[in-house]
């Protein structure tokens, strides 16, 4: 027991000694091999796109390469995560299962709520930006909230918020006006690729 203790702690220090490295950006990519470690035979490109400079950035959310596959992984991943505890503090599921084992339904409705999962909200005028990640409707209090999530690097936080708001305020009016709602509010739900979080995503 108290081995498997052991073990756990060691293996807490070695995530948070990761993360301090990687947002101390002193992680051995090309790119630091090139311009700190002064070797300057080093071919600093990214080792899976080949076109832009291997930075801590760039592998956290700029390749092309890992954009269609990893980044859409973490985006699920953290998606699944705030799916789950809405869906738990709205009473509309009672098996908590671990967050990687759950799978969200398309939608769950009860007498109160109303939540549905990356599904097109279909409009009467046609918008090009109608499928947040997840809408979550108050029956009781006629509000809908349109959730948005996004991982960018830390430079972009404030900017990737301000084009979700941006992005879905053409849908936020046509669900006010089709589902008589009396509100309905985007919120983006941003948290760098590094784990900086903005005050506004702060609970």
């Amino acid at each position: 027991m108290m081995m498997m203790m052991m073990m756990m702690i060691m293996i807490i220090i070695i995530i948070i000694i990761i993360i301090t490295a990687i947002q101390d950006q002193v992680i051995l990519t090309k790119n630091y091999k090139k311009y700190i470690l002064k070797q300057p035979d080093t071919d600093e490109l990214c080792r899976r796109c080949g076109k832009e400079s291997e930075t801590i950035q760039h592998i956290n959310a700029a390749c092309e390469k890992l954009a269609p596959t990893e980044y859409v992984k973490r985006h699920d991943g953290l998606a699944k995560i705030i799916r789950q505890k809405l869906s738990e503090a709205a009473e509309m599921i009672d098996n908590k299962s671990p967050y990687y084992k759950y799978t969200p339904a398309i939608v769950l409705e009860n007498e109160n709520f109303k939540l549905y999962w990356n599904r097109s909200m279909l409009t009467d005028k046609t918008i090009s930006f109608n499928r947040p990640d997840i809408t979550f409707v108050n029956k009781k209090t006629k509000k809908t909230f349109l959730i948005d999530i996004a991982v960018p690097n830390t430079h972009n936080l404030a900017k990737t918020i301000s084009d979700k708001q941006n992005k879905y305020q053409e849908l936020t009016n046509e669900i006010c006006a089709m589902w008589k709602q009396k509100a309905t509010q985007v919120i983006p739900i941003v948290t760098s690729s590094t784990g900086v979080i903005t005050k506004s995503n702060k609970i």
